[in-house]
């Protein structure tokens, strides 16, 4: 607390000194966007691989497949947060280190995938049990990325609604993508998306140590 004096010559006492080591991180909205439109690029590989093994495609199917992708994906960093809030003043010195590791990890693994030429099965299946399954594991890395959000200045509503929009939207359109194109575009989404996390954690190294 610091003691100033104000005009009437008075201390006073309810002014505090900046605290020392405050974090700076604060993800606006098109931080958020931008952030959701990389996750959701695992979520599209595997929607494009959906709409390449469907014979025949409907709205109805690609609304589903968006739903199921979608929703994961909000979930998880919901539940990535809650957990992250546990221990967050435990390792407020590091939580930058720690948000710049995961989003690198998730990047170079989505580009590892892209540039390993490795071939999803197609499936045509729509089930509960397929789609279950294939949300949750294109959803695993935003459950990582919720961890971050508890060690950052996040609008955890405002980010896990972009989140799940935008990949619903995404895997909606790679359904048809997949359809129409083939698997044309899958490898680069992936690549374009490990590439988007790993620039966001180098953003929130860099911001943190006041260097950008």
């Amino acid at each position: 607390m610091v003691r100033n004096k104000n005009p009437s010559g008075q201390e006073d006492v309810f002014r505090r000194a900046p605290e020392r080591g405050k974090r700076r991180n604060h993800m606006s909205f098109g931080a958020v966007f931008i952030l959701a439109v990389g996750l959701a690029m695992d979520a599209f590989a595997v929607a494009v691989c959906k709409g390449l093994a469907l014979k025949k495609i409907s709205a109805g199917k690609a609304a589903l497949v968006g739903v199921w992708f979608g929703g994961f994906q909000a979930l998880m960093p919901l539940i990535g947060y809650l957990l992250g809030t546990g221990f967050e003043d435990r390792i407020t010195a590091i939580d930058h280190w720690i948000a710049f590791i995961l989003l690198g990890l998730i990047g170079f693994n989505m580009i590892r995938e892209a540039c390993s030429g490795e071939e999803e099965e197609a499936d045509d299946r729509m089930d509960v049990k397929s789609m279950l399954l294939l949300a949750i594991a294109t959803s695993i890395d935003a459950l990582a990325v919720g961890i971050t959000f508890a060690f950052l200045k996040v609008n955890i509503v405002m980010a896990v609604s972009t989140i799940g929009v935008v990949t619903l939207i995404i895997s909606a359109a790679g359904v048809y993508i997949g359809h129409i194109f083939g698997a044309k575009y899958k490898a680069k989404a992936e690549l374009a998306g490990g590439i988007i996390l790993i620039l966001i954690g180098l953003r929130i190294l860099l911001e943190h140590l006041g260097i950008f």
